[in-house]
């Protein structure tokens, strides 16, 4: 049955297929099968050369052409895999199989076909293949995202690291900042988020029903299988899986790492969602102007709006990755004794969860692509704000031992109209040495920002 994108259920798949193309590929069905035979694949060569009289080490010849069927595996080979699962009703068993017909005309694969799958259960083709994904997501989609944002944030902080901007903690006016540092907190919280995500070791295990390796010693009672699955899963592709070896395993890897790993790339979406509602925000106060697009309409009634569409899209795709994120990491890790089926439907979704996170960064960076700053939006707030000075000027006093110089600057600022003029009188009055005073009064609004600007072209 084939739909048409406007028939998805899902809007990933709908509305904004095009846009994780990238993704699709490696998290889909049709990623997991190709896993799933990639996994087969090299555990079948490895075995070949473990030194079992029963089964001789394979030509190159036979070599080549199994990693190209890893290599070459296409939608054709998934959807046949999906035509023998008919008859089995069991997914691992339909890429046994499918894995076994291509052995055919190849008498030296035939011999040796019932050590495909040789002693493993499901779950060490099920599990290592989800790393895989998860491996390939990370480094293709996910981390290159990301690292596209930071970069952008990057310029964005270098570039107005010297324009003053006026801070507003709790929604009131506060002392001065720059543009630029403000993004660079942005950088520097997500360059973090995403060393976090990269860190994490994907873990893979091959040992049995239970975890014991009670089979392959039922069949080669003296070899050391530990050590033989750890080569497999730590060997770098394509001849092995370039995972990190998980030695304690019920039925199921436990997924601890995949928790961990869902929950960094959580950290990082709500970094994004933070950055979204403040950059939402700068844009209602006009700090930013955003460029128009030929033929775009902002509103069906009000001809003149210009809406900040792609950060508002990006906060509800971060909100829907994060819930999904969220529940697989509190999920996963959770196993009726030895193993139930609870993890099987629920890890199907993890696509969908990276990508509403991938449609986020997509649209982020669409939004941030259509920034302007608008500096005398942002001259003119500083100017009508000149209240903040009153952090300075009462520093100072107290440096210089003045009594009550917080008292006496509140008493002229809070909840009044604050004119240059009234901090300049104030100023003029006070007992502090004449180079000080002087370097008070030739201080502004724009001027007081600290370390702002060095702060900003460090990130």
């Amino acid at each position: 049955m084939t739909l048409s994108t406007i028939a998805a259920l899902s809007p990933l798949d709908g509305r904004y297929a095009a846009r994780l193309a990238p993704l699709r590929p490696l998290m889909s069905e049709q990623g997991y099968m190709h896993r799933r035979v990639q996994v087969e694949v090299c555990w079948f060569i490895a075995l070949s050369d473990a030194g079992f009289p029963e089964f001789k080490p394979l030509s190159p010849g036979a070599r080549t052409y199994l990693l190209g069927l890893v290599r070459n595996f296409s939608e054709a080979d998934a959807l046949a895999i999906k035509e023998i699962e008919k008859t089995t009703n069991h997914d691992v068993k339909a890429v046994e199989y499918w894995l076994k017909s291509r052995f055919e005309a190849r008498p030296e694969l035939v011999a040796a076909a019932e050590f495909v799958h040789f002693a493993c259960t499901s779950e060490d083709i099920n599990n290592t293949s989800h790393a895989l994904q998860l491996k390939a997501a990370r480094e293709q989609v996910i981390l290159p995202a990301l690292d596209d944002l930071v970069e952008r944030l990057r310029g964005m902080a270098h570039a107005y690291a010297d324009v003053p901007m006026l801070s507003r903690t709790h929604g009131q006016t506060a002392s001065p900042t720059t543009v630029g540092k403000e993004v660079a907190n942005v950088v520097m919280r997500l360059a973090q988020a995403r060393e976090r995500i990269a860190a994490v070791r994907l873990l893979g295990k091959m040992n049995g029903a239970v975890g014991n390796y009670n089979a392959h010693l039922a069949a080669f009672p003296g070899f050391d299988w530990e050590a033989f699955s750890r080569k497999v899963i730590e060997t770098p592709e394509p001849t092995g899986l370039g995972l990190a070896f998980q030695p304690y395993s019920i039925q199921i890897e436990p997924h601890d790492y995949m928790a961990e790993l869902f929950d960094a790339v959580a950290r990082a979406n709500t970094i994004l969602v933070d950055w979204s509602r403040d950059v939402w925000g700068y844009i209602s106060l006009g700090y930013f102007k955003q460029k128009l697009r030929e033929g775009e309409i902002g509103s069906s009634t009000m001809p003149h709006k210009v809406n900040p569409i792609d950060f508002e899209n990006a906060e509800g795709n971060l909100g829907l990755s994060n819930a999904l994120l969220r529940h697989l990491s509190e999920k996963l890790p959770i196993s009726r004794w030895q193993r139930d089926l609870t993890d099987s439907t629920v890890l199907r979704n993890m696509g969908v969860a990276l990508g509403y996170a991938a449609l986020a960064y997509h649209s982020m960076g669409i939004g941030l692509s259509k920034l302007e700053l608008n500096a005398e939006a942002l001259a003119e707030d500083l100017d009508q704000a000149w209240e903040v000075l009153a952090e300075p000027i009462q520093t100072v006093m107290r440096r210089y031992g003045v009594a009550g110089a917080y008292e006496k600057l509140k008493e002229v600022t809070r909840g009044k109209t604050v004119r240059p003029q009234d901090l300049r009188a104030l100023i003029e009055s006070l007992p502090i040495p004449e180079a000080e005073r002087q370097r008070l009064l030739a201080m502004t609004p724009g001027s007081y920002t600290g370390l702002a600007a060095d702060l900003a072209r460090r990130a």
